[in-house]
């Protein structure tokens, strides 16, 4: 064989073997970068979540840590609660726009579901339930479908 030959052979065997495995290297690499860019979208979303917790903890006199409202409110504590509401229904609606999708793998079902137990914790309370609606107007239909529907689990839970 001359060597134009196996230079020729050695074409063929690279185009038969290398581009295969370069293109599957590729996609391994893509499917990585997807899979750390969710979880990188869900870390920034768990501490924006852990510093509302500080802003609820930080307005104590809210009782936003029990599980039910506790004694009446001044004005000034229903409109820092109502705040404090509005912030929380806006970080849920970022998780679900940006987490939740209707054919989830199996990495983001485990993602958004810590984000499922979370309103529902929340809309186990009354006064959260309450605040609701005027906070969901204009909010993503897909979410407001979503955190109805936690919510009216939440307010009968023997019908689930």
């Amino acid at each position: 064989m001359s060597g134009l030959e196996w230079l020729e052979a050695l074409s063929y065997i690279v185009t038969i073997i290398g581009l295969p495995l370069a293109i599957g290297v590729y996609v391994y690499d893509r499917r990585r970068e997807q899979q750390t860019d969710e979880e990188e979208i869900f870390l920034r979303l768990s501490d924006e979540y852990a510093d509302f917790m500080r802003l609820v903890i930080e307005n104590a006199d809210l009782h936003l840590l029990s599980p039910t409202a506790k004694g009446a409110l001044s004005e000034d504590q229903q409109e820092r609660k109502q705040a404090l509401f509005a912030i929380l229904v806006a970080l849920f609606e970022r998780a679900y726009v940006l987490v939740y999708e209707d054919d989830m793998s199996r990495q983001q079902a485990r993602l958004w579901l810590s984000w499922e137990d979370y309103m529902h914790e929340w809309c186990a309370r009354e006064d959260f339930r309450a605040a609701l609606p005027p906070l969901l107007t204009g909010e993503d239909s897909g979410f407001v479908a979503t955190i109805e529907r936690i919510a009216a689990s939440a307010a009968h839970p023997e019908a689930v």
